[in-house]
């Protein structure tokens, strides 16, 4: 059995998941790093040794796929590891119309952001209700507060994601286990550039942030619950389109979401 409690980073081998995972790191905390390829997590994990972490443990493991999370938490529990923060950082967007986007990759998309992290959060939970302590960090996305024209699917499971951790977080209470959604708007990470998601409207506003600032947003919140929107433009953002119109939202989301020349079907990689 584990002396201590790990902290869990999903897809953490790049992007924001990479850099939370960076800066627990530098607090000293243990880590275990997972995403699907064994060697760019062998490679963060040296980095991460260096910058203080006194244990990192690789576990790889594709969350995008039914039985991703069920292996990943026998992983976990073959080794005797106690999770305290689950950072479920993983997951993947597409742009494109729902008909044209591929069946399979948009099934997984559903399978990584929401259904694999549900599966982690209701297998770690009850330990650390058990212990009095522990916290969940679930990232979400400023996409997550209204309807996606174009990013359908992504957006329709970053709300769930926004839904789910604010449902429980209020269950929580009092038990000493702590639930904190982190809400970023357009981020420099892999993820956005192979999404194509630079060439939206909302990208060339310039308003993108880099990985390391959202990241630091992420672990200042860690613990405090509630959520957590990095920047200023994306809290305005979301203030703004509380009190429009729902038409007018979905209409702007659509122009925001498909800019000129954007091909039919441009989806980013999967960061587990």
């Amino acid at each position: 059995m584990a002396d201590r409690s790990y902290s869990l980073v999903t897809g953490a081998s790049t992007g924001i998941g990479l850099e939370i995972a960076r800066r627990l790191a530098g607090r000293g905390e243990p880590l275990v790093i997972t995403a699907r390829s064994a060697a760019a997590l062998e490679a963060v994990a040296a980095e991460l040794r260096r910058l203080g972490s006194p244990a990192v443990v690789v576990l790889p493991a594709d969350l995008a796929t039914a039985s991703g999370a069920a292996a990943l938490l026998d992983q976990l529990a073959s080794h005797g590891l106690e999770i305290g923060t689950l950072v479920n950082n993983a997951g993947f967007g597409a742009i494109g119309s729902f008909v044209d986007l591929g069946e399979a990759e948009q099934f997984e998309m559903v399978q990584l952001n929401v259904m694999s992290l549900v599966q982690l959060a209701r297998r770690l939970l009850p330990g650390m209700v058990a212990r009095g302590h522990g916290h969940v960090l679930n990232v979400a996305s400023v996409a997550g507060f209204q309807p996606g024209p174009w990013m359908t699917i992504y957006c329709a499971t970053k709300a769930f994601v926004v839904s789910f951790s604010e449902g429980i977080g209020r269950e929580l209470r009092g038990t000493g286990v702590t639930v904190t959604t982190l809400c970023p708007g357009p981020t420099a990470t892999p993820f956005v550039a192979r999404a194509r998601m630079s060439t939206t409207l909302l990208s060339r506003t310039g308003n993108v942030m880099e990985a390391g600032a959202v990241a630091d947003a992420a672990v200042r919140a860690i613990g405090r619950g509630g959520i957590v929107v990095p920047g200023f433009v994306n809290k305005f953002l979301i203030q703004s389109q509380r009190v429009s119109p729902r038409a007018l939202v979905l209409w702007l989301t659509s122009r925001l979401n498909r800019a000129r020349g954007l091909s039919p079907v441009a989806s980013g990689p999967r960061s587990a």
